[in-house]
């Protein structure tokens, strides 16, 4: 449609993973230098983090372009394998077997340690040759824990003098708190490098919207205005998929009028086509504070064995504010992440602070008096000064509570 229209050679905003349209922003470029110097360097394990949609996907794929030929890859894109899978993905991508000796050859009825066994084998005969291994799982955020367990297992296979295989976690904001778990407590340790991709600014957006441009062969027929490339930071929040989404529906907007130039009318019709919008935005997890902290309300979370915890609500709250309708208060730790009330001195409580300290969030505890019924402990996680970050971390120990077999997440409700 459009791309002929405007002389380009492919659509300049697709969602697939293309290396050659990876924008190096400030953030980009960093985690691109590190996960290079971490390849060189053999660093052991690695985790790359960001936000649904910032480019990790595609960062990976630049990754592998990048790499030398003494350098064997393999690239896990499905998380929802068993270990056996897992094993067996590995060997073949590492070119060890093919998929169909994988299948019904001679490892398709092969043990977890015979594939463990021939991953090793492959590992040791590289050494001579000055080869290395890198392994790079996406969505790793969905990895169950017994394949992370596996996982941390192949990061044993070593000489006396350097790791045999480089291992690359990829995955959403949730990976943070998944690794900070108490039961992969060894893999998180095993990390020598972490980095978190940041979405883009005003000015990112700008850039990056011409680079897509330049790359897919963009003429003078056709650029955005100082206002399109404003629309499209506030809907898109410098998120790279969005951006793609939005710039594609506008350029087709601008072909519909044979406009040169992209308006912000334009990417504001492109926008409320694809129901992108600030408050759309936000519940698609951005989490831009809402008017009302009490619609705030995270996820319960709760110890499952404990039946005086079945009640505990968790959701945001502020912090010695008589009523919850009140306005945010800019003061500082103004919030916090309610997790739940136990009784007093049990080991339900001490067991759910731990797990949130594991988790990477200061905990506070409050007591509190319910006659009858005795003293109760409220278990209280981080100190935030805007509700957008409390509720991106409430967000993040729902996810990991999911993962955690101790914890149990009931029906969300508002206090």
């Amino acid at each position: 449609m459009y791309e002929s229209y405007y002389g380009f050679a492919e659509k300049p905003f697709s969602l697939t993973p293309d290396p050659r349209y990876l924008y190096r922003s400030e953030s980009h470029a960093n985690a691109f230098d590190l996960l290079q110097y971490a390849v060189r360097r053999r660093e052991g394990f690695v985790a790359i983090t960001g936000d649904i949609g910032t480019g990790k996907t595609t960062l990976c794929r630049a990754l592998l372009e990048q790499i030398d030929r003494t350098t064997f890859t393999a690239l896990v894109l499905n998380p929802f394998l068993t270990e056996e899978e897992l094993l067996k993905r590995i060997l073949q991508d590492f070119g060890v077997v093919s998929r169909e000796e994988a299948r019904a050859g001679r490892l398709a009825k092969a043990t977890k340690q015979e594939l463990i066994e021939a991953l090793y084998d492959f590992l040791l005969s590289l050494v001579p040759l000055k080869a290395s291994a890198v392994l790079i799982i996406d969505e790793a955020q969905n990895l169950p824990t017994a394949v992370l367990e596996q996982i941390r297992i192949l990061s044993n296979l070593e000489t006396d003098k350097e790791k045999l295989l480089q291992i690359i976690l990829v995955g959403q904001l949730d990976l943070q708190v998944l690794l900070r778990a108490p039961q992969l407590r060894q893999l998180d340790q095993r990390i020598s490098i972490r980095y978190e991709l940041q979405p883009l600014d005003r000015d990112g957006v700008a850039a990056y919207v011409a680079h897509r441009l330049t790359i897919a062969g963009a003429s003078a027929s056709v650029s955005f205005t100082s206002e399109a490339i404003d629309g499209v930071h506030r809907f898109s929040g410098g998120i790279p998929r969005l951006i793609n989404l939005i710039c594609d529906r506008a350029l087709l907007a601008g072909f519909s009028t044979h406009a040169p130039r992209i308006t912000g009318e334009h990417v504001a019709h492109a926008a409320n086509g694809l129901d992108i919008g600030p408050a759309t935005y936000a519940a698609k997890g951005r989490r831009r504070p809402h008017a009302r902290a009490s619609l705030l309300a995270a996820a319960s979370l709760a110890l499952g064995a404990s039946a005086a915890a079945v009640g505990a609500t968790a959701f945001l709250y502020q912090r010695f504010v008589p009523s919850i309708e009140r306005r945010v208060s800019a003061a500082s730790g103004s919030f916090a992440i309610l997790i739940g009330s136990y009784p007093s001195g049990s080991d339900e409580a001490q067991q759910v602070a731990d797990w949130v300290e594991a988790s990477g969030l200061a905990v506070n505890r409050t007591d509190v008096d319910l006659g009858p019924r005795g003293r109760w402990q409220r278990i209280l996680a981080g100190a935030y000064t805007d509700p957008d970050s409390a509720h991106r971390d409430a967000e993040r120990l729902k996810a990991a509570a999911a993962i955690d077999g101790r914890i149990v997440i009931q029906s969300a409700r508002e206090p």
